[in-house]
């Protein structure tokens, strides 16, 4: 009899990806992905189209077929994980599309947000979600509303893209926690839907799919069949967020992780014994997928983006090309020259000019200072910014060691300054960083297949670490200086012993 065979899937912002797993030794025996392409236009329209969503799902199962060969016919689950905050007005019944997928960084409806934030007070949102304001999915069913009114009738519902892929696979809908407090109906001190918020944008609970329950599973669908090449019947998990996936994978790796993504947004996730037990400005708080306790998500305002810009034009030529010429000069000299200074806010809007995109700075240039040197200062900046964000989680033994995944944890330059900024934790890379968010996915089914498998944690020598923090304090104190009047500049805080 073939050993059995699960396939977890993570659904990101551009990239939809899916992989096999051995369940008797967690082996991977084959992985697929397909880029999502994303309309982008000047005016903050970041959308996709949601039936390539499903032209995705087909393809890579595809692609998995073609690799597991006779092994496929030995799958016995699947598991899913999306990105959360996206939105997308649907059928009810036929999972239709009835508007693109609006992804959580489209800002159209940013206009909105400052209506519906004024319907309830400051205390209200921040005790319903534990952060400051409501959940932007409010203010995007606003926005909708007011451009095609008539989708608020007859059936039609708002659904997130993990929620769409889901029902594709099973036919039920079902939404994470994580993107229903994003949505702006989730009451975190309860672990609930609240049908009060969503009144401000004139909708009820009807018009969002049902929380998730635990780990329930739901049987894969006859059209779900049909579309993955799969048997009806297997067991499918989730939706998961995909931040959610990612610590299930990083909790065998250490009793008490701080399981980091560094992909398009750089985030950590924490457990914390209470909802209530810290805060800060945009932190994300659901109950803990692992039992007792909750789950931080925490996200930077700093990711890919900032480096993204770097690496185009500040080091040029192909991407391909500028990620080598990346390697090669911080392997060259690892810091910037004493005193330059990089706030990587590049892509929220300006906190010392309103109305304007942009909080990017250098400062501490010369006549001397040269690309190569502006790149470094961007990469420490944002290692910095991780940081001063985490610093307190770090520094009261919240966490035990630190898990990297995601596309800039290959890069040994953001390992080598995260260890040196976080010694004496440990800080760990993973062997297979793309497929963690996959592997945490199946945790109801095996939490060996779960489980990610860490490399030697980076060890940076004691000079390094010296000079790495003796930037740091500059970092702080530039920051503190420039940006610390910003709502959002709060790191994570613990909250007073009573």
């Amino acid at each position: 009899m073939d050993r059995g065979v699960l396939i977890g899937v993570d659904l990101g912002t551009t990239n939809l990806k899916a992989a096999a797993f051995d369940m008797v030794d967690g082996a991977t025996l084959g992985g697929a992905s397909r880029r999502l392409p994303v309309r982008i236009e000047a005016d903050g329209t970041r959308e996709q189209d949601c039936n390539a969503l499903g032209q995705a799902l087909a393809d890579v199962f595809a692609d998995l077929r073609t690799t597991l060969g006779a092994r496929w016919k030995a799958v016995a689950a699947l598991g899913l994980a999306a990105q959360g905050g996206s939105g997308a007005i649907v059928d009810g019944a036929t999972g239709v599309p009835r508007t693109p997928m609006y992804l959580w960084n489209d800002s159209r409806a940013s206009v909105c947000q400052a209506d519906v934030a004024s319907a309830k007070s400051e205390e209200y949102w921040e005790r319903l979600s534990q952060r400051k304001g409501p959940g932007t999915g409010l203010a995007r069913m606003r926005w909708i509303r007011g451009e095609c009114p008539e989708l608020f009738d007859g059936g039609n519902m708002y659904v997130g893209a993990g929620e769409l892929a889901y029902f594709l696979m099973t036919g039920e809908w079902r939404q994470d926690a994580c993107n229903a407090l994003q949505m702006g109906c989730y009451n975190v001190l309860e672990d609930r839907l609240d049908a009060e918020p969503l009144e401000v944008a004139g909708v009820d609970l009807s018009f969002v799919a049902p929380l998730r329950e635990g780990d329930r599973i739901h049987p894969l669908g006859p059209a779900g069949a049909k579309l993955l090449g799969l048997p009806q019947g297997l067991p499918v998990a989730g939706p998961y967020m995909d931040h959610e996936a990612g610590y299930l994978s990083a909790r065998g790796v250490c009793a008490r992780p701080l399981q980091v993504s560094l992909g398009t947004a750089w985030v950590g996730n924490f457990v914390v014994d209470s909802p209530a037990a810290g805060h800060s400005p945009v932190q994300l708080v659901i109950g803990s997928p692992t039992g007792a306790g909750s789950l931080v998500i925490q996200p930077l305002l700093t990711g890919n983006v900032s480096q993204d810009w770097g690496l185009e034009n500040l080091l040029g030529g192909d991407l391909k090309g500028a990620f080598a010429r990346a390697d090669e000069i911080l392997g060259e000299t690892l810091l910037p020259p004493e005193g330059l200074v990089c706030l990587p806010w590049l892509n929220v809007p300006n906190p010392l000019a309103s109305g304007t995109l942009g909080g990017g700075a250098f400062l501490g240039m010369n006549a001397h200072t040269s690309t190569d040197d502006l790149f470094r200062a961007l990469v420490l900046g944002m290692c910095c910014e991780f940081h001063r964000v985490f610093e307190n989680v770090a520094s009261h033994s919240l966490v035990d060691g630190v898990i990297l995944g995601g596309g800039s944890s290959k890069a040994g330059f953001f390992r080598t300054l995260l260890a040196a900024l976080f010694a004496p934790l440990s800080v760990y890379p993973l062997e297979d960083e793309d497929l963690a968010g996959a592997r945490g996915t199946l945790t109801t089914f095996s939490a060996l297949v779960a489980t990610a498998t860490p490399k030697e944690p980076e060890t940076p020598d004691q000079a390094t670490i010296d000079s790495v923090r003796a930037h740091y304090t500059r970092y702080v104190d530039l920051f503190s200086r420039l940006y610390g009047h910003s709502p959002a500049a709060g790191s994570y805080v613990l909250a007073p012993q009573i």
